[in-house]
């Protein structure tokens, strides 16, 4: 009986490198397309969370109330916002999910984390504040992996124009007219922060038709106190 002609060593070798060959491009395909599928699923949750924290700082912004959350026993001066390149704090009603309802002292703060700076939120209660209320829970993180985010604020002058940006806002007694946040992400963030640039929607005259009409005074935080009491003597 002859026997079949086997193969050689040289054919041996050439089969297994073109396997080898075969195998290795299959990997690198699979490889590559579990890489894109990640960047998408990163790119689809970057996009998720930018978008969620810029329709919240948005809605916050529109909503701040001049009412005052510090005042000076000596002097009587009021602050009804402060606000630098880094940080602001105003009054504004919360998300329900968030607080317990009804206006809340909120700060927005840009501060180191650890993949470049983040965006967070304390929040503390109107009634009974005090500046160490905030810090009693920890923040909420708004953004993160931010490479540089500023703040810059809209005002009025003495005679009614408005003035030009800046960074650094200097009448504590006074809501600017409008706030905007610049944020750039750090190179392995692919989403861009879109323009934000929110008004403030409290409308000075008609605080001052209510100070005519019902003998309240001009200031709004006297204005608005003083609303919510004769509301509750009312109930």
């Amino acid at each position: 009986m002859k026997l079949g002609r086997g193969f050689t060593l040289v054919e041996l070798l050439l089969a297994l490198g073109l396997m080898s060959m075969l195998l290795a491009l299959a990997y690198g395909g699979l490889r590559a397309s579990t890489r894109a599928a990640d960047k998408g699923q990163a790119i689809l949750e970057d996009s998720s969370r930018i978008r969620m924290a810029h329709q919240f700082v948005r809605k916050q912004l529109n909503q701040m109330i001049p009412i005052a959350y510090l005042e000076d026993p000596d002097t009587g001066e009021r602050v009804v916002f402060e606000g630098s390149s880094k940080i602001i704090r105003f009054v504004a009603p919360m998300p329900g999910y968030l607080g317990f309802g009804g206006p809340q002292v909120q700060e927005l703060a840009v501060v180191p984390g650890d993949e470049g700076e983040m965006l967070v939120l304390s929040h503390a209660l109107l009634q009974g504040f005090e500046e160490q209320n905030l810090y009693f829970r920890d923040p909420i993180v708004l953004l993160e992996k931010v490479g540089n985010a500023e703040f810059s604020f809209l005002g009025r002058d003495e005679t009614g124009e408005l003035t030009g940006w800046t960074n650094q806002w200097d009448l504590p007694d006074v809501l600017p007219e409008s706030v905007s946040l610049d944020v750039e992400f750090a190179d392995e963030v692919y989403i861009q922060w879109p323009l934000l640039t929110a008004s403030v929607r409290v409308d000075p005259a008609a605080l001052q038709g209510l100070e005519s009409n019902m003998g309240i005074r001009e200031d709004y935080s006297t204005t608005i106190r003083d609303m919510i009491n004769k509301r509750r003597q009312q109930n």
